[in-house]
């Protein structure tokens, strides 16, 4: 079997395993939905869609959702999933079997993919009520579950990074906590060119900026080339980074 099917089957094993333990879902919805409410709820009315130039006529719901579909997509389960792998042994059996060692980690990874699809396509759904529409079309909707998984392909492979180094579930959970503190280092209240300089140049030097900008293209626009490119070309490069690096730490594994 090829290195495409091992990663296939690898990725149906994964894909079980979240169907099994359907609860670890929850947050991945509960937890986005609540910030869309809770922020679009305190600052909607300061940021009315008739009179405000950032949000294209749309509601303030309309610029938060980016936020959310990243939060969802950087609640992957596959890190914990192969901590489990790894101390029950089956980990040490895929690795003595005639496997690829890409096949290892793009399996996981394209089962965070899958569901990432899934996720923002429910929370696309239950922002309409808000105010909300995908200014980008149909295309523009496919962009952004592209963009959005390929970011939670990026986030699952530095959470397998750190599984695979300290083989500790309680420290790569702890590992999703850098995501939070690069989430508000972005301009995901108000645009870029609103933020103090302090807080321009940091979101300037933090790639989600770029993803998040992407996003919010896609919603509050038509087809904007140049942000988009910058968002695939930042999870693109992360993305090849981080399969190389796991595929690396693989082989070295002892």
């Amino acid at each position: 079997m090829s290195a495409v099917g091992q990663a296939s089957v690898l990725g149906g094993r994964a894909l079980r395993e979240g169907l099994r333990t359907p609860e670890s879902l929850a947050p991945t919805l509960f937890i986005p939905v609540f910030f869309l409410v809770v922020n679009f709820g305190q600052a909607g009315k300061i940021f009315p869609a008739t009179s405000t130039s950032f949000l294209h006529g749309q509601t303030y719901a309309a610029f938060q959702l980016p936020i959310s579909l990243l939060l969802a997509a950087s609640f992957g389960t596959a890190a914990l999933y192969l901590v489990e792998d790894i101390e029950g042994g089956y980990f040490d059996k895929l690795r003595a079997a005639p496997v690829s060692r890409s096949a290892l980690v793009l399996g996981r990874l394209l089962a965070e993919a899958v569901k990432s699809v899934v996720i923002t396509a429910v929370l696309v759904v239950l922002a309409l009520p808000f105010g909300v529409s995908i200014a980008s079309g149909p295309l523009g909707f496919l962009l952004l579950l592209v963009l959005t998984s390929m970011w939670a392909v990026v986030f699952a492979g530095f959470m397998q990074l750190i599984a695979l180094k300290t083989r500790s579930a309680a420290a790569t959970n702890s590992g999703g906590l850098v995501f939070f503190t690069l989430l508000f280092l972005t301009p995901n209240l108000v645009p870029r060119d609103l933020l103090t300089r302090p807080m321009e140049i940091a979101a300037t030097f933090n790639p989600v900026t770029y993803v998040m900008e992407a996003l919010r293209s896609l919603i509050l626009q038509d087809l904007a080339w140049p942000s988009l490119a910058r968002g695939f070309g930042v999870v693109a490069v992360l993305g090849v980074l981080m399969v190389a690096l796991n595929v690396r730490l693989i082989r070295d594994y002892d």
